[in-house]
């Protein structure tokens, strides 16, 4: 195996697979200086302000003049803000008509949709009620869920907002998109929103705004009217105890390919996600969109640099368009905060050979696959449109995560580099490891490994292959990994935007 990789011919850097020494030969040169495994070496001379290439993009600027042989990365490496000319529907790949059509065992509910799972869930409209809601949930453990075996839990979305807030605007809407898509998302059986009375954030407004009506399985009740805490919790369990018997009668039957949707995610992202995980999801993004199913794209800093490459991918102009207004937003929102978007890398990213967000963000985008963005969406919008779509959303993985479910998603795809112990309810995660000694080391949280594309030659097409049909498996009900330790209850994590008041 060679000890880089070069990922295009026109790139000025190449990747460590293993730690190379000082004065070592690796990149058709002499490291100058120790070269950590998934860092870039130089391959040749790269004289101050001249750009860094890798992918065939440009992942920043020199700071110095650097010779052929060093280390690139933060102490050499600036970052510049995008500017390009963006071009759309020059790049549009239709997916391939599939050999078959797929199916997997899913919940057909009333409306048509189809689910994953079948859980009750408690959702609370303020944090002034999440205690009420975690104490509803908290009666409904193994022993009292027995007699329920198609019933996969009582779970609680507690948050820490609803009140102090505007009640109009990005925020206000952003969190009442959540509550709606969690009210009716198809892994829900049952439904129950527990509320104080007062907060700014009002379930009735909530009902009325969307058209919801309450009947058996989907309750209402604020803490206020119903005189207190303990009484609250008393008949919310008893309200919950009524809609088990019915949650328990869904069945699962065969629903199509076409009917899942996926969150498709990255965090503690190293240098390898965007050369072995991410590219692999993307394969099975494309094959998901084969079938006629949907790939949700989001954390909108996580794609800049990167995003003039979705636009050729745009179906229309009008589509690439709100991608570049979703680009121009965050540039104003984090420079009237006072940031960058090259804040976005953690400290983990940087350690894995990731130097600037446009790196970063050029590996991310590669979990879309390549066929057609045939959409692009508001934070926690409900995604109508079929096959590879984008939404808006923070870098910050559980919040990304809860505008993905409230959108719709029934699964969830991670890819991570550095390690995560994320997990999702009620759709649940599949993890994917970048590289083999992190799917080692935490065996018990990875569910897939795709480090065998560097450390035993699997194709990317190989690998994508694998994590699609355990998109099939999970989706008829196998556990992923994160599923069985129980992760889930507390990443629920609606985007704050605005002034706390």
């Amino acid at each position: 195996m060679s000890r880089t990789v070069r990922l295009d011919p026109s790139d000025n850097v190449e990747t460590a697979v293993e730690a190379i020494a000082a004065g070592a030969i690796a990149a058709g040169t002499t490291a100058r200086e120790p070269i950590p495994a998934g860092h870039k070496i130089a391959t040749r001379a790269i004289a101050r302000g001249e750009p860094i290439r890798k992918y065939a993009q440009i992942i920043g600027y020199a700071a110095e003049d650097i010779p052929a042989g060093s280390h690139l990365h933060t102490h050499n490496v600036e970052f510049r803000n995008t500017d390009v000319a963006y071009e759309f529907g020059t790049d549009l790949r239709p997916p391939k008509p599939p050999a078959r059509q797929d199916s997997f065992m899913g919940y057909r509910r009333e409306n048509g949709s189809v689910g994953t799972r079948n859980y009750i869930a408690i959702v609370t409209s303020v944090n002034c009620s999440a205690t009420a809601a975690r104490r509803i949930a908290d009666a409904f453990g193994p022993e009292e869920l027995a007699a329920y075996p198609n019933v996969d839990g009582v779970v609680a979305f507690v948050h820490g907002t609803g009140c102090g807030m505007g009640g109009d605007g990005e925020g206000f809407e952003a969190l009442q998109r959540v509550m709606w898509g969690y009210a009716r998302h198809p892994n829900h059986a049952g439904v129950l929103m527990v509320g104080l009375g007062c907060e700014m954030n009002q379930i009735d407004w909530l009902l009325e705004a969307y058209g919801l009506k309450q009947g058996p399985l989907f309750q209402t009740m604020n803490i206020q009217n119903v005189a207190g805490l303990r009484r609250t919790v008393e008949m919310g369990i008893e309200k919950v105890k009524a809609m088990l018997p019915l949650a328990n009668a869904a069945r699962r039957t065969p629903c199509p390919a076409s009917e899942l949707k996926v969150a498709l995610q990255c965090g503690g992202s190293d240098a390898w996600s965007g050369i072995t995980a991410n590219p692999a999801l993307g394969y099975a993004c494309d094959l998901l969109a084969a079938q006629g199913g949907t790939g949700v794209l989001a954390e909108t800093p996580e794609i800049y640099g990167a995003e003039h490459l979705l636009t050729r991918r745009a179906r229309d102009e009008a589509t690439g368009q709100r991608l570049i207004g979703l680009i121009r937003w965050w540039e104003d929102y984090t420079a009237r905060n006072r940031g960058s978007m090259d804040n976005n890398p953690s400290p983990g990213n940087k350690k894995g050979g990731l130097t600037t967000i446009l790196e970063k963000s050029l590996g991310a985008a590669a979990k879309g696959g390549t066929t057609p963005l045939n959409g692009v969406y508001r934070y926690a919008e409900p995604v109508t449109a079929r096959g590879f779509t984008f939404m808006d959303s923070p870098g910050y993985d559980p919040a990304s995560v809860t505008g993905q479910i409230a959108g719709g998603c029934t699964l969830v795809c991670f890819t991570t580099g550095r390690g995560s112990a994320f997990g999702s309810k009620p759709a649940p995660t599949i993890k994917v490891a970048t590289n083999t000694a992190l799917f080692e080391r935490m065996s018990e949280d990875m569910d897939i490994n795709a480090g065998s594309i560097l450390s035993e030659g699997v194709s990317v097409e190989e690998k994508g292959r694998e994590i699609y049909e355990m998109f099939l498996s999970v989706a008829s009900g196998a556990q992923s990994k994160s599923e069985a330790q129980g992760l889930g209850d507390y990443e629920f994590v609606p985007w704050q935007i605005g002034a706390v008041m």
